[in-house]
């Protein structure tokens, strides 16, 4: 026996003797589901990791596993760089929070940023474990992280990498394995991703834990710059600019120098005072003599 609500769907079903019963139902039918119905129902709810990681743009990420998040250890220290962060929790588990319908749409967007910001410090830390790093080992086998930009390590996929483990100091960047350099992610959707979502230690930590994935530089061809066929020499200031810089400024001031020594050469020395002295009396001793003679 099923009970309608004002709606027109079943709210309750009731067994033969009077109770409820625990079987789920069709809102639509009041008909009973079965195991296969409900779990293909199941299958549809789509996760807010599922659909975070689905984004263009968030190839990069990995989904964190849910008994990860839901260890405090894992998140300690995040809730003081985090705004919101138990509503950002709350949104990252898939848990309705009251306080979210008193929030404006403004604040609304603000604690959805909040979540994505909290993820990606959760996810900074997930990928860090051996869990993690298998995870990203089959996105790095898919080359989902793109391929070295040099032309010498011949489509060598790459590894996320930060500069920074602190928020909002660099966006994400590709580590090569092969010339062990880091470039720009290739498309511009990846290069809106903080740097601390990945942190600086896992692209090494990865390789370490991964050693069959690593490849010896030592082996790697370098670019000889050449012209017309002949290589250029190491001491010209096409490898040594600021040298060449530093050479001209000095040759510029010793030239200054010497002009100005000359000029001061060139000027007529001034007299002291001593010597003004010693002139006028000179004149007035000459006056003299010759007053002598005329007399």
């Amino acid at each position: 026996m099923s009970q309608w609500n004002m709606s027109g769907g079943v709210n309750q079903t009731w067994g033969e003797d009077g109770g409820p019963s625990n079987y789920p139902v069709d809102d639509v039918h009041g008909e009973r589901l079965d195991d296969s119905e409900l779990s293909d129902s199941d299958e549809e709810i789509e996760s807010w990791i599922t659909w975070y990681c689905g984004l263009k743009g968030n190839e990069f990420f990995c989904e964190v596993e849910e008994a990860f998040i839901q260890d405090n250890f894992n998140l300690s220290g995040l809730s003081a760089q985090v705004p919101f962060y138990e509503l950002a929790l709350d949104i990252i588990q898939d848990l309705e929070s009251p306080e979210e319908e008193k929030l404006g749409p403004e604040q609304k967007d603000m604690v959805e940023n909040a979540a994505e910001m909290l993820y990606g410090l959760i996810h900074a830390r997930y990928i860090l474990t051996s869990r993690g790093m298998y995870a990203m080992r089959e996105k790095y086998l898919n080359v989902d992280f793109g391929r070295c930009h040099r032309v010498f390590c011949e489509g060598q996929p790459a590894l996320p990498i930060g500069q920074s483990d602190t928020l909002r100091h660099t966006t994400v960047n590709i580590f090569c394995p092969k010339c062990k350099e880091i470039y720009f992610p290739k498309s511009s959707r990846h290069g809106n991703i903080d740097g601390a979502y990945f942190g600086t230690s896992f692209p090494h930590l990865f390789l370490m834990a991964f050693p069959h994935l690593c490849i010896d530089s030592a082996t790697n061809v370098t670019f000889v710059p050449r012209v017309y066929g002949f290589k250029i020499n190491s001491a010209s200031p096409y490898f040594k600019p600021q040298e060449a810089r530093n050479e001209k400024t000095r040759r510029r001031k010793a030239r200054r120098k010497l002009k100005n020594a000359d000029n001061e050469k060139a000027k007529p020395k001034s007299k002291t005072p001593s010597e003004i002295q010693e002139g006028e009396f000179s004149g007035r001793s000459n006056r003299v003599s010759q007053d002598d003679r005329r007399k």
